[in-house]
């Protein structure tokens, strides 16, 4: 099962993510590093591929060629998780 990194809904599996694809319910990013299964933010450039470029922003859409959209089971919900836990963490410390 395909899910969007941003909202955690389903994507539908019936075709190739391509790069303009959008998030069908909350019109996010499809084509992103976030997405990807090789996204590792404990690895060199957050991305486990050796060979792929470095993209900047790793929530927007991008012309990786290497880009295969996760499954939604193991690191891309694992980093959502991580990414909630941030933003506590941050608003604990705001003003």
């Amino acid at each position: 099962m395909r899910t969007c990194f941003q909202c955690g809904q389903e994507i539908p599996a019936d075709r190739a993510i391509l790069r303009e694809d959008e998030c069908p319910h909350c019109s996010s990013d499809l084509h992103t590093c976030r997405n990807c299964q090789f996204y590792d933010p404990a690895v060199s450039h957050q991305c486990a591929e050796p060979l792929a470029e470095w993209v900047s922003d790793k929530e927007r859409a991008n012309f990786c060629e290497y880009f295969v959209c996760a499954d939604g089971s193991g690191l891309a919900k694992r980093s959502r998780e991580g990414h909630s836990a941030r933003e506590r963490f941050n608003k604990l410390f705001r003003d």
